[in-house]
């Protein structure tokens, strides 16, 4: 049987919130960014980074407010790697048993090699599942979505990043990352949900073989008319 564990339902559930909750944290930041990200970020600099006195008095609900936000993002995108990885590793597993859990953590962690590496697993998963043949296309198209969109979303948040003191705002992101992010999370959640879609489809007949073969066998005799 090659099927030795079931699909990681509950483990792609959680891709689904944690993707869904890094997107509205990332939006609540960039809103946050748009009404008061470059007025807060010119009296910080007049403050010297360190507001003091009574004049900075009306800084300080507004640096909570981003600081709490932050830590959402950062919470959020955290939960999702976490979610993604796990179920990643599941999802191998439930095609073989003995997948190692070592090629994950080196697809996702080694410099360079993170760039192309994890689309390459995944696409590595879909393929061990034996999908019905002609779906290899739709596949591919999804796949590729997702991990160009959030190539796009790194590329921009990377370059947009606050590192000199001329950068615009108190962290740079904007719009179009948070366009890539949702994309990338929409397209993330929608490989994850064809490959549980179709390890379930593929464990089915062997979970219904395995309820026939376990049902007693009916032992009354049968008459025969005479």
């Amino acid at each position: 049987m090659r099927y030795t564990q079931a699909p990681p339902t509950r483990a792609a559930s959680a891709v689904y919130v944690t993707l869904s909750a890094q997107v509205f944290s990332l939006a609540a930041l960039v809103v946050f960014e748009q009404a008061r990200g470059r007025q807060l970020a010119a009296q910080l600099a007049a403050f010297g980074g360190r507001p003091q006195g009574a004049a900075a008095e009306a800084v300080v609900g507004a640096v909570t407010v981003f600081a709490v936000l932050m830590m959402l993002v950062a919470g959020t995108s955290i939960a999702a790697g976490a979610a993604y990885v796990t179920w990643l590793v599941r999802a191998r597993q439930a095609n073989d048993r003995s997948a190692a859990t070592g090629p994950v953590a080196a697809a996702w962690l080694i410099p360079g090699l993170n760039l192309v590496a994890p689309a390459v697993l995944v696409d590595q998963v879909w393929r061990g599942t034996r999908p019905p043949a002609g779906q290899r296309g739709r596949w591919l198209a999804l796949l590729t979505g997702w991990w160009l969109s959030w190539l796009a979303m790194l590329a921009l948040v990377t370059v947009r990043l606050p590192l000199d003191s001329s950068a615009d705002g108190l962290t740079g992101v904007g719009v179009p990352e948070l366009l890539f992010a949702a994309l990338a999370a929409m397209s993330c959640a929608g490989t994850v949900r064809e490959l549980t879609r179709l390890q379930q489809a593929a464990r089915s007949p062997l979970a219904s073989l395995r309820t026939l073969s376990a049902k007693p066998h009916d032992s009354t005799p049968i008459t025969r008319p005479t």
